[in-house]
């Protein structure tokens, strides 16, 4: 797999890419996205709390569920699982051991036409990793017959290799700051990539937005466009003993007072969408009992609550977005007598400042910020991120790695502070990783 280009790593250039050459793997490898019916989630937020609170309400449907989300928080492994139980090593090795052979057989027979059934050789390389990734996840499902694939956008969605499956429900989360330059316009050019995962006749979901954003969605031809505010409403939306309280309208019920296992309001927004998108796919109103699947939801590394006296919260928002949310569930959901420490690690193609202003409400200009640099290609490093942090007239402190910084906040940490690590998923992904090998 280390021989494939990793986009996720470099954030290479997205412009020429095509989809011809995942529909080519698939088609060696049977096209197994043609057995099943798939949910297909993008947005700049919200993507895998959606997935997780979708596949919810199809397993208590009795569905046997595939899930494919990215990035994993720990382990490769999370990325892909049937009935909430991710993919084992030795499965995981056979799919990927298989898909070896059927690259390299690829690669030395181009004009054989197993791929493309044209007998021409297409000149294209090496499937990405993101490819061959998505790939398995694709054949895994076909081999476990699920009845559903939910599946979460890698990057985007035009051209994201997830966008091959069979959707029925294409989902659009929310339109945020995240991979682009910020230059005018960019909400409409942002839109336009993902609202390619809106194949014609398709059911399209999209949470709130503004009118033109939604004005783009219709110009791919949904079947039925279904648009938050106006076709389903989150009527209300209130804090509970470990997550919200829901009251949602959609095109087919009323959905009253519904708990949602997910801390914050945005996780609210979430539920919603996932209700109506699954309402639309079940074609009917849907029981109290299967609602009740939404109160067992759990989803590593958003806003997730690891420990408590002190605090310890592990979220992987990466965005200016997804830190205010961050920062507004702790100030909303949670009383915080002592110091907030936060732990931050963050990728340097973000909107440093932005997100570092994201901080502020929950009380960042009280409270210390200990800057550190998960182990990955485009992490900021950690001085960088300090120099940052005090240009804004807060304290930093500098950590070696993700370990330390964890160390050090829970080493000075009292049972009335918070210690909330975020910034990027790799960060969260470290941090949660180091917590549990200690049993912390």
């Amino acid at each position: 797999m280390d021989t494939h280009i990793n986009l996720e790593a470099t954030a290479g250039d997205t412009r020429g890419l095509s989809l011809a050459p995942m529909r080519e793997l698939l088609s060696a490898l049977g096209d197994p996205q043609a057995d099943y019916p798939a949910i297909h989630i993008t947005g700049t937020n919200g993507k895998g709390s959606v997935a997780a609170l979708v596949a919810a309400l199809a397993s208590r449907w009795g569905m046997t569920v595939g899930t494919y989300t990215s990035p994993h928080v720990e382990r490769i492994n999370e990325r892909m699982a049937v009935g909430g139980d991710p993919i084992s090593d030795p499965e995981l090795a056979e799919l990927l051991s298989h898909l070896r052979l059927v690259v390299d057989h690829i690669a030395a027979h181009p004009g054989s036409g197993i791929h493309t059934g044209s007998g021409l050789n297409t000149g294209f390389g090496p499937p990405s990793w993101f490819e061959l990734v998505t790939a398995a996840a694709l054949r895994w499902f076909a081999d476990a017959a699920v009845n559903l694939a939910v599946v979460e956008v890698g990057k985007l969605g035009r051209y994201d290799a997830t966008n091959v499956v069979n959707s029925r429900v294409a989902v659009i989360t929310n339109i945020g700051r995240d991979h682009t330059d910020g230059r005018p316009g960019w909400e409409a050019e942002v839109m336009g990539e993902k609202a390619g995962i809106i194949h014609p006749g398709v059911t399209a979901v999209l949470g709130p937005m503004a009118p033109e954003l939604v004005e783009i969605a219709s110009g791919e031809s949904p079947g039925d466009l279904l648009v938050a505010g106006e076709h389903f409403e989150l009527e209300e939306n209130r804090p509970a003993v470990g997550g919200r309280l829901i009251t949602v309208r959609t095109p087919r019920a009323r959905y009253e007072d519904v708990y949602v296992s997910l801390f914050g309001a945005h996780q609210g927004d979430n539920a919603a969408v996932a209700l109506t998108a699954f309402e639309a796919l079940a074609g009917c109103v849907l029981d109290e009992p299967l609602l009740d699947g939404l109160g067992e939801v759990t989803v590593p590394a958003r806003f997730e609550v690891v420990a408590r006296r002190p605090l310890v919260v592990i979220d992987g928002a990466h965005n200016p977005d997804g830190v205010a949310a961050t920062a507004a569930t702790l100030r909303d959901q949670f009383s915080v007598s002592g110091a907030i420490i936060w732990v931050i690690g963050i990728m340097r193609d973000k909107d440093l400042d932005a997100m570092l202003a994201a901080l502020e409400p929950a009380g960042a200009r009280r409270n210390r910020v200990i800057c550190c640099a998960p182990r990955w290609p485009r992490a900021l490093p950690a001085r960088d991120l300090a120099a940052a942090v005090r240009n804004r007239g807060l304290d930093a402190e500098i950590a070696d790695d993700v370990t330390g910084a964890v160390d050090t906040a829970l080493a000075s940490a009292t049972a009335k502070d918070a210690v909330v690590v975020t910034g990027s998923m790799y960060t969260a992904g470290e941090a949660r990783f180091h917590m549990a090998a200690h049993d912390r």
